[in-house]
């Protein structure tokens, strides 16, 4: 018999929540092969089992609270000793009582009827979806779906309406309805949902990073012209040659490593009264999932050509919104590049990424008259950029001059090539 624990997550993190059990009492499970998802604070976890058998018991529920080193699973590989205790810890099908008390002798008789019922105990759903039904309080199995495998998928239970009982729609007072998460404050209608565990997460770090920060916000605006037309000229020969796309985060990313060489402090950290400043350049890059943000980081990125920056970044994106990410991805990150642009922003002021001192905004694109000498205006396209820094490491001259670098590089894009 063996236990199955709550693994060493990272330094920061001592709990998760369970998301979602991949393997259940009476099911076969191999020596390596994942057994549950935990939800921790950064990214999910899958947890395997460390010897094969079969699983006894399950000692949480989805949406528990889990500590480091907890016993969350019991394997057993004597079958014979699990039956009892797997059929006894199995949740009660949804059926009525008559039903439930049937003879035994009188469900054997009947082998199909068990297995139906097994099968709806054990909805296949995605953990997004699963979070979702358990924040609404919605029986998975009773959510439709259009997916060819069955598999009851986030939006499924987004659109979901609970049928409204015969005996609660007699007894209702003749009011609007309303659906079953929603509910009434001061008369009207407001829907009360659980934060997830991420978002509650983000939501205190971003807090104590306002509280513990003398935070400042500098902007600047650029004239994308160049890169437009760079980007232009190469994006498919690029496309051919390394299969990936030439977006403008690799020229971001580029620049802002020859800024940071330039501006040091902005690539700085505070520990205690001394100041680290680091000599390597790695660019977290936020990326939006349906959980809430997540800042996976590029590594070496002053070791990396355009083709290699944007690689890790599409790789990183991909990884991030299917909840792959693994804590490694998102360690360690020295500087970083937010793109509200993407959603049609055109200002923002970030707030600065954990212990780091500086983040740069991108925002959308937009066409705008330039004064481009004493004499002429063109229309040209323009981005605003803004860097929040910390102004108990960062002068104001620094960040200035930071960011008057950035925008020169990519208002004059050939000379990243001598930068690099």
């Amino acid at each position: 018999m063996a236990e199955v624990k709550v693994p060493e997550l990272a330094e920061s993190i001592t709990e998760g929540t369970i998301a979602q059990w991949l393997k259940h009492p009476g099911e076969h499970v191999d020596k390596g092969e994942y057994i549950v998802e935990l939800e921790t604070d950064k990214v999910n976890v899958e947890v395997i089992s460390e010897e094969e058998g079969i699983v006894q018991s399950l000692k949480f529920e989805e949406g528990d609270t889990v500590q480091v080193g907890d016993v969350i699973a019991v394997v057993s590989e004597d079958a014979a000793e699990v039956a009892p205790q797997a059929a006894a810890e199995k949740p009660a099908p949804e059926k009525a009582p008559e039903a439930a008390a049937e003879p035994a002798a009188q469900q054997a008789s009947q082998p199909q009827e068990p297995a139906a019922e097994e099968k709806k105990e054990r909805t296949i759903a995605s953990p997004a979806a699963r979070r979702l039904a358990r924040e609404k309080g919605i029986d998975l199995s009773q959510v439709p779906t259009v997916d060819p495998l069955g598999r009851v998928r986030k939006q499924d239970v987004d659109s979901y309406q609970p049928a409204a009982k015969p005996a609660d729609a007699a007894a209702a007072p003749a009011q609007p309805a309303f659906p079953a998460a929603v509910s009434q404050e001061a008369g009207k209608p407001v829907e009360r949902i659980r934060m997830s565990r991420r978002r509650q997460t983000i939501a205190k770090r971003l807090v104590e990073v306002t509280h513990t920060t003398a935070m400042l916000t500098t902007f600047n605006e650029i004239d994308m012209t160049a890169v437009m037309d760079l980007r232009k000229r190469k994006k498919e020969q690029f496309s051919k040659d390394h299969d990936v796309r030439l977006g403008f985060m690799s020229f971001f990313t580029k620049a802002v490593v020859a800024a940071l060489k330039k501006y040091p402090y902005v690539n700085a950290e505070i520990q205690g009264n001394e100041l680290l400043l680091k000599k390597f350049y790695d660019i977290g890059v936020a990326v939006s999932t349906n959980d809430g943000l997540v800042v996976p980081v590029v590594r070496d990125c002053d070791r990396k050509n355009f083709a290699e920056i944007e690689s890790d970044i599409a790789a990183l994106a991909v990884k991030a919104r299917d909840n792959k990410l693994a804590l490694s991805d998102l360690q360690g990150g020295t500087f970083t590049i937010t793109n509200g642009g993407v959603f049609g922003s055109l200002f923002s002021t970030p707030i600065i990424n954990g212990t780091q001192v500086g983040i740069l905004g991108m925002h959308t694109i937009q066409k705008r008259p330039v004064a481009v000498d004493g004499e002429r205006i063109e229309i040209r396209p323009m981005m605003y950029v803004a860097l929040s820094y910390d102004h108990r490491v960062i002068d104001g001259k620094d960040a200035v001059g930071f960011l008057k670098t950035v925008k020169t590089l990519l208002e004059n894009p050939e000379d990243l090539l001598l930068e690099a």
